[in-house]
């Protein structure tokens, strides 16, 4: 647990899904237009089905363009109606790029208010832009090359994730 591990892991200001029960912490960074996040954002979803002691800080790196960043931005500002969570799914679950129609629809099957949205990522702009920044700085920091990434405990694993892979992955962050 080196001090940026440390400093990741326990970033207060990074959306999250925190069970009262876990056991383990994991960050993922991720991309809502990276192929490869999409399909693992599916497997994690089975994995923690399974195992609902961990901790999720949802890190968005938005490294696929300008789509990517409007889609991060949105999502962190969702975190303001509590549903971050269900508006990354939804994005997540989105096939093709993220537009304007896409990210709206995605917002109403969240549950996510569509006007207050857009004002929270107006009116959070500044926090918005500093927590992006910091999400780049702590994946660059490790080391990773691009999306997804995960930072499961002390362990970091990078690429496209099976279910079992997710498993297995949660079982030897646990025995470190």
């Amino acid at each position: 647990m080196t001090p940026v591990v440390r400093g990741i892991l326990d970033d207060p200001d990074t959306p999250r899904h925190d069970p009262p029960e876990a056991d383990l912490t994991m960050a993922v960074f991720t991309d809502y237009q990276c192929p490869a996040c999409r399909v693992s954002n599916r497997a994690l979803q089975a994995a923690l089905a399974e195992d609902r002691h961990v901790r999720i800080l949802f890190k968005d790196w938005p490294v696929f363009g300008v789509r990517s960043e409007r889609a991060a931005r949105l999502a962190i500002a969702a975190d303001r109606q509590s549903l971050y969570a269900p508006f990354h799914d939804a994005l997540m679950r989105t096939p093709g790029l993220l537009d304007e129609a896409a990210l709206r629809q995605a917002a109403h099957r969240a549950g996510v208010d569509w006007e207050r949205l857009e004002s929270d990522a107006v009116r959070d702009r500044g926090r918005i832009d500093r927590l992006l920044a910091r999400n780049a700085t702590q994946a660059w920091s490790l080391g990773l090359r691009g999306t997804p990434g995960y930072l499961i405990g002390p362990l970091l694993i990078e690429g496209r994730q099976s279910e079992a892979g997710f498993r297995k992955a949660f079982a030897e962050a646990r025995q470190t």
